[in-house]
């Protein structure tokens, strides 16, 4: 999928993960879900969007794919601590998905297209094993349109350092802006764009910028490590970022908005009504 996954799993990143929600990331999806729809949540991660969709279309129709066991295995054990059975775990390449043609009526992916390095040949497979009739989403961040206040110059630079890092990895960060053009790309029959965002302000904004303190200084995180291996950062450099992101959630007016793209779109055929 990817030549390297620069967020890793490790417990800042999980933090900011498991806050996600059907409700705050895949709300454009909702409106096309039934209850026995059979879907596949492609890169489930840590399954908290994974235990949200699972119960809308319930859990012996859904199917997680991770990449890893390791991976899979923080899928299962939120799929176990929020009590939900019934689920199929896979691990498997997305590039080349374990499953027949025409095999689900929903394929889900969040912020995964960012992290591969061919996501055409993903959507393709993602529409492959979707019914003709059935429905593909996927929602990925788009780095260089976040945005931030106050201004400080640490944030600054952690953005141009992410951007490095991510393309340094494999993936494209601001993939956002590309979904549509990928899901043309990737043969579509149909693609409905569109956009949202998060938006962190007082504790929220607090608890974001801590989160990213600790991942940017982190030296067992895979995106310190990576801007490490590859001379992009060094420590000190590291270190000064960190305390620039707590500079900034200590700001009592401090806020912060990621956009994010979306498309819906389809194998064959028109989209299917809402």
């Amino acid at each position: 999928m990817a030549a390297t996954y620069i967020h890793g799993h490790g417990e800042p990143v999980l933090r900011s993960h498991r806050w996600r929600t059907v409700q705050n990331s895949a709300a454009y999806l909702l409106p096309y879900l039934r209850p026995g729809h059979r879907l596949l949540d492609v890169g489930s991660g840590p399954g908290t969007i994974t235990a949200d969709l699972a119960r809308l279309v319930g859990p012996e129709h859904l199917t997680a794919l991770e990449r890893t066991e390791d991976a899979l295995a923080l899928t299962r054990a939120e799929l176990e601590r929020q009590r939900v059975a019934g689920p199929r775990l896979l691990v498997g390449d997305a590039t080349d998905l374990p499953l027949p043609d025409d095999s689900v009526d929903v394929v889900h992916a969040h912020q995964v297209l960012q992290h591969v390095a061919d996501p055409v040949a993903v959507l393709r497979q993602m529409l492959r094993v979707c019914r003709p009739d059935g429905v593909v989403a996927a929602r990925d961040a788009d780095y260089a349109a976040f945005a931030w206040y106050p201004r400080h110059p640490a944030l600054d630079r952690w953005m141009r350092l992410y951007q490095s890092v991510a393309r340094a990895g494999g993936g494209d960060p601001d993939a956002g802006r590309a979904l549509y053009a990928w899901a043309r790309a990737a043969g579509a029959a149909w693609v409905v764009p569109s956009t949202s965002t998060w938006l962190h302000v007082g504790e929220e904004a607090r608890w974001w910028g801590e989160l990213w303190a600790d991942r940017v200084s982190d030296p067992a995180g895979t995106f310190a490590r990576t801007a490490l291996e590859r001379g992009l950062a060094d420590q000190d450099e590291l270190a000064a970022l960190a305390d620039g992101w707590r500079e900034w959630a200590g700001e009592p007016d401090a806020w912060f908005c990621l956009l994010h793209g979306e498309v819906l779109c389809g194998p064959a055929g028109d989209p299917p009504e809402a």
